[in-house]
């Protein structure tokens, strides 16, 4: 299905993400392609940071900017963080992970920014009491832990009049914890930053995990200032070195680096305030300057949308495997029933149909031997011969057309059991199609057998038609009534089965003067010309009802594919991130939808 989507030149840029949030919203990736579970993770990953950061930043790109405080288990986040306030306000200790729920810190006046769903709607919000210079302050360590007793889900509002104006301090949980909600959690909130205050420590900055998001910040070109804490006395310039060697190789060389030594902490678990009033410059520099805000925000929004264009594509890349495993998997299905098909039809060419039962009573109705001793003589002979038979003995057109049907149903179930066998076998041998296949499900319909039973007697009912119509000239009815309506259906199923392909020794001979019998005898009540029409007729029918036949037994695996049905299209996604690379600077779609006064950058 092909979604409406805005041109980024005319439309708003407000618009172009709707359609890109509600794109992303309708992918499930239902079937187990090898790239399904990672392109869940990038689809998901894209619509939290559409909700979480980027379609709040561009409605008010004057709200304070969001720092967050991420960095791994044990480095000394939640120090660092009451450090900046200059008090304790969230807990630090020696257990691990201490910080198991979010805390987001906000100077009282801009509490109204976070108070609601604009930003990170999907966490419930928790409100504590305002903290002023006069509070009383206790140990990092003894702070009441209401929100370790909460869930990760939940955000904790922290009012602080140590925050300065324009600027919201958020902790959040390792990026390494032990608890996948955790982790999962951490990043969600990287994501939602305007910037990053990244903390590692001398012995652990070149752990693989942390540059894994570093990495993704270079790419987001967001602000990034890293905190390299616990620093022992003496080898702070080399450890710097080392490290900013380390984040010029990701392209990440402009991001200052802030040391902070290795300190006794006080009583209440503080670092001596001199060991972050670098960091606190820093940060008060960037909450007073309002166009420097605005600029981070246009920067850290520019390479967030660039971002997302990236993941849009790959994300097209995994619908267009899901649609190309859904094909070959279709395909399969299509290819055993169609060779299933052609087996059935082959049946009814090559003779294979005349062994046995039919052919037993066949010749049990025309008296075989008789007629074969006759085929010599005249057209006229023959339909005197078979009218005293039929007149003189019982009819026995119905045994063959019950012998024909069960022959014939036969063929037909044996064909679809190897057609649903051959498709399970296709199917099990990759993990999409063994998801779709129901372990209990039997190998063909339950009620297969009867519909084969009921198309068959439709199929001669057909005939029985056709000789009716063709019969209702006043030049063939009264040599059609002398051997009876079924009598002469029953010839022409015959004379449609006939061949001696399939036949071998006595068999060639009895079936084919069989199938003689029955050929002279229709040509001498309808001529030539009218029984090669009619057993092209008879025979077209026959192959439409065993093609509906097998094509509703293919359907119960091909059904199964119409998980994708409501899925976007490769083609949906890739023009949305046409758009998103092609579309103007944030600054200018910000300042055409009215979002931004003249002037701004």
């Amino acid at each position: 299905m092909n979604a409406s989507l805005p041109d980024a030149d005319a439309a708003g840029l407000a618009d172009l993400l709707g359609s890109v949030r509600e794109t992303l919203s309708r992918l499930t990736f239902p079937l187990d392609t090898p790239g399904a579970t990672a392109a869940k993770l990038q689809t998901r990953t894209a619509a939290e940071q559409l909700d979480d950061y980027i379609l709040p930043r561009i409605k008010s790109l004057d709200a304070p900017l969001l720092a967050v405080v991420g960095g791994s288990t044990g480095a000394g986040k939640s120090t660092l963080v009451n450090a900046l306030v200059g008090h304790p306000v969230t807990r630090s200790g020696p257990i691990r992970p201490t910080t198991r729920q979010p805390i987001l810190l906000h100077h009282p006046a801009e509490g109204h920014w976070f108070a609601d769903d604009r930003v990170l709607p999907s966490l419930t919000r928790q409100r504590a009491v305002v903290v002023t210079e006069e509070a009383e302050t206790v140990p990092a360590s003894q702070i009441p832990s209401t929100h370790d007793a909460g869930s990760a889900a939940q955000l904790l509002l922290q009012p602080d009049t140590m925050i300065p104006l324009g600027l919201a301090l958020l902790d959040a949980p390792d990026i390494d914890s032990i608890a996948d909600e955790n982790r999962r959690l951490a990043s969600q909130l990287l994501a939602a930053a305007d910037l990053w205050l990244f903390v590692t420590t001398a012995n652990r900055y070149a752990d693989a995990v942390p540059w894994k998001l570093l990495r993704e910040a270079a790419q987001r070109d967001i602000l990034l200032a890293i905190v390299l804490d616990r620093v022992p006395h003496g080898v702070e310039e080399e450890v710097r070195a080392d490290l900013h060697t380390l984040l010029a190789a990701e392209q990440l060389g402009h991001a200052p680096i802030f040391v902070v030594p290795e300190e006794q902490l006080d009583p209440l678990g503080m670092l001596p305030p001199e060991s972050v009033e670098p960091l606190q410059r820093w940060l008060r520099a960037i909450s007073a300057d309002a166009e420097g805000r605005r600029e981070i925000a246009r920067r850290t929004l520019e390479g967030a949308l660039r971002a997302l264009g990236h993941r849009v594509e790959n994300v097209a890349d995994a619908v267009d495997d899901q649609a190309e495993t859904a094909a070959r998997l279709g395909e399969a299905a299509r290819e055993s029933y169609a060779a299933a098909l052609d087996a059935v039809l082959e049946s009814t060419k090559d003779g294979t149909l005349l062994r046995g039962e039919v052919l037993a009573r066949w010749q049990d109705f025309v008296g075989t031997g008789e007629f074969m001793r006759g085929l010599e003589s005249t057209v006229g002979r023959v339909r005197d011969r078979i009218g005293g038979f039929l007149t003189g003995k019982p009819p026995r057109a119905v045994t063959v057309e019950d012998a024909i049907e069960s022959g014939l149903q036969t063929v037909i179930v044996e064909e679809a059991a190897k057609a649903a066998d051959r498709t399970q076998r296709q199917w099990r041998a990759e993990p999409a199609g063994r998801g779709l296949l129901d372990p209990g499900t039997p190998v063909m319909s339950p009620d297969f057998t009867d519909t084969v039973a009921r198309e068959i007697r439709a199929w001669q009912k057909d005939l029985l038609d056709l000789v009716r119509s063709e019969g209702a000239d006043k030049r063939f009815a009264a040599r059609m009534l002398s051997f009876g309506v079924n009598g002469v259906a029953v010839a022409l199923m015959i004379v449609v089965f006939a061949s001696t392909a399939g036949l071998t020794g006595g068999e060639v001979l009895i079936a084919g003067g069989s199938a003689v019998v029955g050929q002279k005898l229709l040509e001498a009540i309808f001529g030539e010309e009218a029984v090669r029409r009619l057993t092209r007729t008879a025979r077209m029918q026959l192959q439409q009802r065993c093609e509906k036949l097998l094509a509703e037994e293919r359907k119960r695996f091909t059904d199964t594919l119409h998980v994708l049905a409501g899925e976007p299209t490769s083609q949906d996604l890739r023009a949305l991130a046409v758009n998103l690379t092609q579309r103007r600077s944030v600054a200018e779609d910000l300042r055409n939808d009215g979002a931004l006064p003249e002037g701004g950058q």
